[in-house]
């Protein structure tokens, strides 16, 4: 006795009565390719100031910067960086494998109502081994020389605003004096509290100023070399001689050629509806 089984409902698509409709592809919609810019151009004015504390003008710094989006990221992990390669990681401690003593039982195990103990260099006792203890590595971090530059870049032009430039004041100074550097600081506005920053080239950079200034704790004397993210923003106070302004411009100053449009559309051609051809059903 032949029995006939009818196909589930859910088959009934492979049917030749079904509509070609449904096997076709909708056509791909316009895509739109969107680059923005990761940098930017920030251009701020600072005063020039005398030795004697008047203004005799003012000048500009167009450093590159990165977008607001990912500014804080970059100079985070410029700083981070920074910091984790200062550090030497020679911390170490002794576990209770290393730690000298311990080898006899303190006391027998049963009789004398204490507590259990095998060595008396367990991290329960003074002198016992540390659990979990640092150990010596490398902490060294990698980082692009480009993504490092502009985290430099972006951290001087969002601290311009408290920058000021000074003329050059290297021979102005006969003999060491700090008294001197300090009435300097007072003329140009710089409480000798606050933290401040000097930047200048090494051509700028004279004995007799070095040994003026090393004697104030709250100032750092600065020179291309020595540039690092972590006086920049530790400072509320930047100061730039001429020499070292021109040298920010030129080196982490904005490449010519960047004022092209934030978004660039690129539409693709859209694709004619593609039919998909199953073969004939049994049924």
């Amino acid at each position: 006795m032949a029995i006939f089984i009818r196909p589930p409902s859910s088959l009934s698509f492979l049917s030749s009565q079904t509509p070609s409709s449904l096997f076709t592809k909708p056509p791909k919609p316009h895509t739109f390719k969107t680059t923005s810019n990761l940098t930017r151009c920030q251009l701020s004015t600072l005063p020039i100031l005398s030795f004697d504390g008047t203004k005799v003008g003012e000048t500009s710094i167009n450093l590159k910067s990165a977008s607001p989006d990912t500014a804080r990221a970059v100079v985070h992990r410029g700083i981070t960086t920074d910091l984790n390669n200062k550090r030497r990681g020679t911390a170490s401690t002794l576990t209770r494998a290393e730690v000298r003593g311990g080898g006899k039982k303190p006391f027998p195990q049963k009789k004398l109502g204490r507590a259990r103990r095998g060595s008396q260099r367990t991290p329960l006792r003074p002198g016992g081994g540390v659990v979990f203890g640092p150990k010596p590595r490398d902490w060294s971090v990698k980082i692009n020389k480009k993504e490092k530059r502009l985290a430099i870049s972006t951290a001087l032009a969002s601290a311009a605003v408290n920058g000021i430039v000074v003329e050059e004041f290297g021979g102005k100074f006969e003999k060491p004096k700090t008294k001197e550097f300090i009435e300097a600081l007072r003329r140009w506005g710089i409480d000798p509290k606050e933290k401040s920053m000097f930047f200048m080239t090494e051509d700028e950079v004279e004995d007799n100023v070095v040994l003026s200034s090393r004697n104030i704790g709250t100032l750092r004397m600065l020179t291309p070399r020595t540039l690092n993210l972590f006086d920049i923003l530790n400072a509320d106070k930047l100061v730039f001689t001429k020499g070292g302004l021109e040298y920010l411009n030129e080196a982490y100053g904005a490449d010519d050629g960047e004022d092209e449009e934030d978004f660039e559309e690129e539409t693709e051609e859209g694709t004619e509806a593609e039919e998909i051809v199953l073969p004939p059903s049994d049924a």
